[in-house]
């Protein structure tokens, strides 16, 4: 054989390595998030058959709680510490509306979903006009002035909260009151706000977000309204978030002061972080992970807080990405 030929079988051979290598790469990035669906779906369907359907349900709020924050932070490049003020002020919205006003329990949820989309464009207007800590520091600052109104009105409850909040009927003639008609009617408001939120980050608009986040002044540069983008970002993101305290509202039947406190903006910041800022899936396992730990570790009280903490800080330390983050990093996935 000569020498030419020697070195156009080599180069054949590294051609279908690199081939092979790419095909197998393409494979793992379509079964992977295809794997994760099927094993999200197959929980939320199978999970009341073995866990107890209000701490699932609770699970399901707050994972769509934690994916509307990250529609923000991962996808968009804002740091928001006032989310807690979406979240809480829709359950104390649709709460009232239908204790006070009769509305249905669809209906309820959607009027405090809207009111905290409201309230979203309102704080965004005024926030994204400062980057960084400054637009981080007002969230928090606005968020606190709807903690003293969700304190001071009468309405709420005060100290004791909105309490005694109706499931009612679900059109007429589901009645929310059965537990497994309740899960599912939780777990259908989930799988919408999640699929609702998987289709805009791969949307021209979701795309249009990532280039803002990677590099805001040349997105300026292309001709994007960034302010725009950012500000119907914060708003979609604030109108989730209340979509989610709305239906936590009406699981426990009960609206408290926790849910507009500042420490719940912490905890879905470490929901996120946990599961992996910037992934799909990473929310959904970040709350898992906190939400599983209060049930699990709640006999010990306040400590919880400090075994939380403390795993917050062993994932930074050993999962820089967050948990999904880094099962995408090892399976060599640029998304998961």
């Amino acid at each position: 054989m000569k020498v030419g030929d020697m070195t156009q079988t080599v180069s054949e051979i590294g051609e279908f390595d690199e081939n092979l290598g790419n095909k197998r790469m393409l494979s793992r990035a379509r079964l992977a998030p295809l794997a994760l669906w099927i094993l999200m779906l197959g929980f939320v369907l199978i999970a009341p058959a073995f866990l107890y359907p209000v701490f699932v349900m609770q699970l399901l709020c707050f994972a769509l709680f934690a994916c509307a924050f990250n529609l923000l932070i991962g996808f968009t490049g804002l740091l928001s510490f006032g989310h807690a003020a979406f979240f809480g002020g829709a359950a104390y919205i649709a709460g009232h509306v239908i204790k006070m006003w009769g509305f249905p329990p669809l209906l309820g949820i959607i009027t405090g979903a809207l009111f905290a989309a409201a309230l979203g464009w309102v704080v965004g207007s005024l926030a994204i006009r400062r980057q960084g800590i400054y637009f981080a520091m007002i969230t928090l600052a606005l968020a606190q002035i709807v903690f003293f109104f969700v304190l001071q009105m009468p309405f709420t409850g005060g100290e004791d909260g909105l309490q005694g909040i109706p499931r009612g009927y679900l059109l007429g003639f589901i009645d929310l009151n059965q537990p497994l008609a309740m899960y599912y009617f939780v777990a259908a408001v989930f799988l919408v706000g999640f699929l609702l939120i998987y289709r805009i980050i791969h949307s021209p608009f979701g795309q249009v977000l990532q280039a803002i986040r990677e590099n805001e002044p040349r997105a300026l540069s292309l001709g994007y309204n960034v302010d725009r983008f950012k500000l119907l970002a914060f708003v979609l993101s604030a109108g989730l978030s209340g979509l989610a305290g709305s239906t936590k509202a009406l699981v426990f039947q009960f609206a408290s002061l926790t849910d507009a406190h500042w420490q719940m903006s912490g905890e879905v910041i470490l929901m996120t972080l946990l599961g992996g800022m910037g992934t799909i899936f990473g929310p959904v396992v970040g709350a898992f992970v906190v939400v599983a730990l209060q049930h699990v570790l709640s006999g010990i009280g306040s400590w919880v807080q400090v075994v939380i903490g403390g795993t917050f800080i062993a994932c930074v330390l050993l999962f820089r990405r967050g948990i999904v983050g880094e099962l995408a990093r090892l399976l060599r996935i640029s998304s998961l």
